[in-house]
């Protein structure tokens, strides 16, 4: 059995912006350009106004994620499980201990915007109980967005 162990680092970290790099790579393959142009600046991710994890897996790390304020609500935002850790759970840890980060900081809402070509991502929220709301943030007006939520 394989060991899943999540951190919470700084978002400029070496570590986070290698595993971040990987995400727009990963979303520039699926959509063009940069993979997201949304603006975000490391500074968003501080508690106790967000938080920034790493996920590793036997030591390794291989995904991260993490939530800023948008209101009273949290936002997830670069969320990835790199493609040698898909499938076995990395994702689904992932996302409850940033939902778990964002409750202990009083955010009672995790919401996120997806694009229509991240079929595994969608299923992921679909499957942790996240739920269609309107569209909101950067793409909201794109073509293709999808945006979740889910009371915390």
């Amino acid at each position: 059995m394989h060991e899943i162990e999540i951190h919470e680092v700084p978002f400029d970290s070496p570590v986070a912006q290698r595993l971040i790099t990987a995400t727009l790579a990963d979303l520039a393959s699926r959509y063009g350009g940069s993979g997201d142009e949304t603006p975000i600046d490391a500074s968003e991710f501080v508690p106790p106004a967000g938080a920034f994890l790493v996920a590793r897996l036997d030591g390794q790390p291989v995904g991260c994620g993490g939530w800023r304020s948008h209101g009273d609500d949290a936002e997830l935002k670069r969320m990835y499980t790199a493609p040698e850790a898909r499938g076995r759970g990395v994702a689904r840890t992932l996302l409850a201990a940033i939902e778990r980060s964002a409750r202990e900081h009083g955010r009672r809402r995790l919401i996120l915007e997806c694009g229509d070509r991240q079929p595994e991502a969608i299923a992921l929220y679909k499957a942790a109980g996240y739920e269609r709301i309107p569209n909101f943030g950067f793409y909201a007006d794109e073509p293709g967005c999808l945006s979740f939520g889910r009371t915390l």
